[in-house]
């Protein structure tokens, strides 16, 4: 699921980014705080007594009383131990007739149900290997479900119901449903939480003018003679309860293809005509994906729809993923940002959440910390790593600007298990698989993802499953890294400081672990020194195990640059100071996007000083867009000559750059520091501009 944990990037030609997160969950109108440090409530896993095999559902929609009429054949046995009785989670139901199904008939069986479970018994005790099949016939009432007695918010009715009535006629009539975390059965009777897997088969009967989706393939589709039409969705590969799916509406579904599979884009007729443009890389990313992991995707098809209200980013359904209607997008709406993160993020998960999936909440970070690292891996592939190293640069500084540091990723005492969904088990977690990618290196961590697909697929893991992965890949004990970074909280606070001895011809560079060590344990930090001399580095691979350590290295003279972590893969908050030579030099010299933009962010504070300030003006031709946007919002504090120096630039900038925030914040500079120039043929130029931060850029000269 994306949560949209990580800010919007607003339009202000002062573009930056901040982190967005929350200590606590809303539940209107109840409120669920975290719990105190060092509480001793425990959430493990859920019991296992009754294993669901096959659901298949029969349901209709009553749109005046948003009511979900539903059938529901369930084959299910006893996990290991003897049973007489299955348990269900069913909210809010009235149940009308509950049986036991057997070759030509069906036996009325005795239930209890209290609003929330359903405990049907069966008309014997049952042993392991001894299938059943129970018939419930009820209706859902998702509407009337009480916030704070039967849901704990109105996100977790499950069943959405979208301009019932009619009466909103700029907003069309839909149904679309969302399962995680445990909000399936408010619409279906099953068996709650990501343990339970099952088949699944839905047959869903609409109106003639609705388009359905659901799980898997469209298997039948029936016109029934009466303005309805009844589409029957057969998925034959078991996936988590909380993963079914059902939405209609007026669709149009765009169609495209990866290789011999369906993939499909189902949008509103009058966004139809840009999903191409919107969704139109998805094969692609399953192609990459599937090479890269070494496990070709899973499922027999893949659709992406866009609805209306939904009340998250988008969710990963299996087959299924359901989007918000910022998907629903222009073509000037595209240019400022195309969500790829999210489709690649959605996308990913139907390996890692969907194939193999956290066995419990506790572990979620094992489906939102890949999904997360999805992201990156796509846009190291397609843009390039400085692309993928500034986005992982966000998800690292959403999560150090947050005020969830205090929590372990994977962690057994959450309040709400909605609190799982937090910069911690996405940003931090994406993070830390970058680290541990870093750690053992590509072709390992690669090869031990795909060992872990293949032996937990189509079931669940947990953290410790993928940890004995790694362990017998690399043949290395990683228990001190998944200790330190997955099951604990926290980060390395360093301070780093280089000195050089002339008389001794050595390089001494000094790192210091300053957290609070009462709260968070010295780290075992594997890391490399780059050592600049005469232009060139000389790599040093340190381990950093100690609170205070001192490096020492042979130089014949004082070095041009000490880069310390010069992989810039640690997740850590550092101070360090260099001079603005060594800054300079840095910019110049070092390869990676993060090297170039701590530079910049450095030397665009020291406005005073000229070497500063002309490297930071060398920025506005930086490979990236981020720090080409802070060398163009760094051009009012240019001196008179140094800003007609760069005049001209600018205006090639405002009109051609590649990214438009680029264009907006060049637009904005030129109208304040120049505007007693001739920008006429730049204002024309820029009015063709269809991306709307230009648009608004322009409005506001």
């Amino acid at each position: 699921m994306n949560r949209i944990l990580k800010c919007g990037l607003p339009l202000a030609a002062s573009l930056f980014f901040v982190a967005c997160a929350t200590k606590k969950v809303t539940l209107d109108p109840v409120t669920v705080n975290e719990n105190a440090f060092g509480a001793t409530i425990y959430h493990g896993s859920y019991s296992k007594d009754i294993d669901i095999i096959h659901t298949r559902l029969d349901l209709r929609l009553d749109w005046d009383s948003t009511f979900v009429i539903g059938k529901a054949y369930i084959d299910a046995k006893p996990y290991f131990y003897p049973s007489d009785k299955i348990v269900l989670n069913a909210k809010g139901f009235r149940i009308n007739r509950v049986g036991l199904i057997r070759d030509v008939d069906s036996l009325p069986l005795k239930y209890t149900y209290d609003n929330k479970l359903i405990t049907i018994k069966l008309d014997k005790t049952y042993k392991k290997d001894q299938k059943f099949t129970v018939f419930i016939d009820y209706v859902a009432m998702p509407n009337k479900l009480k916030i704070g007695t039967d849901i704990p918010s109105a996100a977790e009715r499950g069943f959405n119901f979208i301009n019932p009535n009619g009466s909103d006629l700029k907003k069309p009539q839909q149904f679309w449903t969302q399962g995680e975390t445990e909000n399936n059965s408010t619409w279906f009777p099953t068996i709650d939480g990501p343990q339970e897997k099952m088949t699944q088969e839905i047959s869903l009967t609409v109106a003639k003018k609705f388009t359905t989706l659901s799980n898997g393939s469209l298997d039948f589709s029936m016109d029934n003679g009466d303005g309805t039409r009844t589409d029957i969705w057969r998925q034959d590969e078991p996936h988590s309860t909380y993963l079914t799916m059902v939405a209609g509406g007026e669709f149009t579904v765009v169609k495209d293809k990866w290789e011999d599979k369906e993939v499909n884009y189902y949008m509103e007729p009058a966004f139809a005509g840009n999903a191409k443009l919107i969704f139109g890389k998805t094969p692609e990313m399953i192609s990459f994906f599937s090479k890269k992991l070494g496990y070709e995707f899973p499922w027999e098809k893949y659709s992406q729809i866009v609805v209306r209200d939904f009340n998250d980013g988008a969710m990963e359904n299996t087959t299924a993923t359901v989007f918000f209607e910022r998907m629903n997008m222009s073509k000037g709406e595209y240019l400022d940002e195309n969500h790829e993160d999210i489709i690649s993020h959605e996308l990913f998960h139907h390996w890692f959440g969907d194939l193999v999936t956290a066995e419990s909440w506790s572990n979620l970070p094992l489906n939102e910390s890949f999904a997360t690292y999805g992201e990156y891996l796509w846009n190291e592939y397609k843009y390039g790593r400085d692309y993928a190293d500034f986005n992982g640069w966000n998800d690292q500084n959403a999560y150090l600007k947050s005020d969830r540091t205090g929590r372990d990723v994977i962690r057994f005492d959450y309040a709400d298990r909605e609190h799982m969904f937090d910069v911690v088990s996405y940003q931090k977690g994406g993070r830390i698989l970058h680290m541990l990618r870093k750690t053992v290196g590509d072709d390992a961590f690669f090869k031990a993802l795909n060992l872990y697909l293949n032996r937990y697929a189509f079931k669940t893991a947990e953290i410790h499953d993928l940890r004995l992965v790694f362990e017998e890949v690399t043949g290395q004990d990683l228990n001190w890294f998944f200790n330190q970074w997955f099951l604990a909280s926290g980060h390395p606070v360093l301070n780093i400081t280089t000195s050089y001895d002339a008389s001794a011809r050595k390089t001494l560079v000094t790192v210091k672990q300053e957290q609070q060590l009462a709260k968070v344990a010295v780290y075992r930090l594997p890391f490399a020194i780059d050592i600049y001399m005469n232009g060139k580095a000389e790599r040093h691979e340190v381990v950093l195990d100690k609170q205070s350590e001192i490096f020492s290295f042979d130089t014949p003279s004082e070095p041009q640059l000490v880069n310390v972590d010069a992989d810039k893969y640690l997740l850590a908050e550092k101070t360090e100071r260099k001079s603005i030579e060594q800054y300079a030099f840095q910019y110049k010299h070092a390869p990676l996007f993060a090297d170039r933009f701590e530079a910049i962010n450095a030397l665009q504070r020291i406005k005073g000083d000229k070497l500063a300030r002309q490297t930071v003006m060398s920025a506005l031709k930086d490979q990236s867009w981020r720090i080409r946007l802070m060398a163009v919002n760094f051009v009012v504090y240019l001196q008179e000559q140094e800003r007609a120096a760069v005049y001209d630039e600018l205006k090639a900038t405002a009109i051609n750059d590649e990214r438009s925030y680029v264009r907006a914040a060049a637009i904005t500079v030129i109208s304040r520091v120049f505007k007693n120039a001739d920008n006429a043929e730049v204002w024309n130029k820029a009015k063709e501009d269809i991306a709307p931060s230009v648009i608004k850029a322009l409005g506001s000269r």
